[in-house]
């Protein structure tokens, strides 16, 4: 049974957090503070993270840090009444993996979780497969209808982001978070000649699509 750790010192929302998610099917355990959290996480192994920021005695944000250093892979989302970009922005550099903004609607926030829990079984497994595409992180190698498609390094990085996470948006700035030292202007202007070679490798791929949002970056689409 997956097993998920809530983080919130509001006992109302925290309670109605743990009762939706746990008839839902999972075994869900409350918390009221991060120090708790961290005692938790020590005695048992959980599969996915809610946290609070504003919470007494230790912040989410110093728990996050804190599981990052321990654990590159297990999902973290934040709950927060915290709604400006700061926040989420300091948040996703800690590592997190999703924010969401209190009022927060319970049915969205199941959609969330099982989105994250997909990305974490990618992480594992090291594989993913889109439609006739499999990428294997292990190897940085790509097949198609099991024919394999030469990438450089910085191509598979880029397109193995994307489809972890479909639909969303990433900066070019945040594309080239995946390799060091190339915060340069022409780093930026690179990632475009990647989108551009993954475009045309991958045009016999019959899953997704990477779509320009204008003004922003990159999005890989699932078909």
């Amino acid at each position: 049974m997956i097993k998920i750790l809530v983080a919130e010192d509001d006992k109302n929302l925290n309670l109605s957090v743990c009762r939706h998610l746990s008839s839902h099917g999972y075994f869900v355990k409350g918390c009221s503070d991060a120090v708790q959290a961290l005692g938790l996480l020590a005695a048992e192994k959980y599969d996915l993270i809610i946290s609070d920021i504003m919470m007494p005695k230790t912040d989410g944000f110093t728990l996050a840090k804190i599981i990052r250093k321990n654990d590159k892979n297990i999902p973290i989302l934040f709950m927060s009444a915290r709604g400006d970009f700061s926040a989420k922005e300091r948040g996703y550099r800690l590592g997190i993996d999703e924010y969401m903004t209190k009022p927060v609607d319970l049915d969205e926030l199941l959609l969330r979780i099982t989105a994250l829990l997909r990305r974490a079984q990618i992480a594992e497994s090291k594989k993913l497969s889109v439609g006739n595409l499999v990428l294997d992180e292990d190897a940085v190698s790509a097949e198609v209808d099991g024919v394999p498609v030469v990438l450089t390094l910085r191509e598979f990085q880029i397109i193995y982001k994307l489809l972890s996470y479909p639909n969303k948006t990433f900066t070019r700035g945040q594309l080239l978070d995946e390799f060091s030292g190339y915060e340069s202007e022409s780093g930026l202007r690179s990632v475009d000649v990647h989108v551009t070679n993954l475009r045309q490798k991958f045009s016999a791929c019959t899953g997704f699509k990477i779509d320009t949002v204008r003004g922003l970056g990159y999005k890989a689409v699932l078909l």
